[in-house]
């Protein structure tokens, strides 16, 4: 996967989308940047950027993905993965449903998805190094770029929806205490029921992490 790494730029998801609508980049392709100024969070919130924390966005194409993932869990996909490798480092980070890192009761990034034509564009930020009041960082040290790097490599090989949805399934109990939020209503995870695609039953409404 082409990687791009950049000093600084507004947004990582941002600029790639535009290069990808101006055909100036195509999937597979990862955009990184060493600090970032107007980074989107979940829900339409700012993502702060402190430098030494992780600012990437990339876009994979449909077809590459398994086939088994239901296009709407995708953000639980691409999470699930970073969440992977980070644990493979020795990081006790987990993954609140859908697409929020957490460290204990702290959130330390998240994930925010969307699709482009053909392409699934993934943006990822973690406090590696720093964090604002309320959040943590990671419980390892490893550079930005390092990072981006191994992640990039996990879409070499990538594993099944099934293979992910194993380990996940386990996870997700971890989410009870939490809540989540749909149509901006705030919906309490503790009585929901995780379906095989990764959507949920919560209060009788099946909600996807792709919305």
């Amino acid at each position: 996967m082409e990687i791009r790494w950049f000093e600084s730029l507004g947004s990582t998801q941002v600029y790639l989308v535009e290069e990808l609508k101006a055909g100036r980049a195509a999937a597979p392709v990862c955009v990184g940047a060493s600090f970032q100024s107007d980074g989107s969070g979940s829900r339409g919130n700012r993502w702060i950027g402190e430098k030494g924390n992780l600012f990437i966005s990339l876009a994979v194409a449909r077809a590459q993905l398994p086939s088994d993932l239901k296009i709407e869990s995708a953000s639980i996909y691409m999470a699930f993965l970073m969440k992977e490798v980070l644990a493979g480092m020795g990081s006790g980070v987990w993954l609140k449903w859908p697409n929020d890192f957490y460290l204990d009761r702290h959130k330390i990034g998240g994930v925010i998805t969307n699709i482009v034509g053909e392409d699934i564009v993934c943006g990822i930020g973690m406090n590696l190094v720093s964090a604002p009041e309320g959040f943590g960082t990671i419980d390892i040290t490893v550079l930005p770029y390092n990072l981006t790097k191994m992640y990039c490599e996990m879409f070499e090989n990538l594993p099944s929806w099934k293979q992910i949805f194993s380990k996940y399934q386990l996870e997700f109990e971890n989410s009870r205490a939490f809540f989540t939020h749909q149509n901006d209503q705030k919906i309490s995870l503790a009585r929901a029921v995780m379906q095989e695609d990764g959507s949920l039953i919560c209060d009788g409404q099946r909600i996807f992490s792709l919305r």
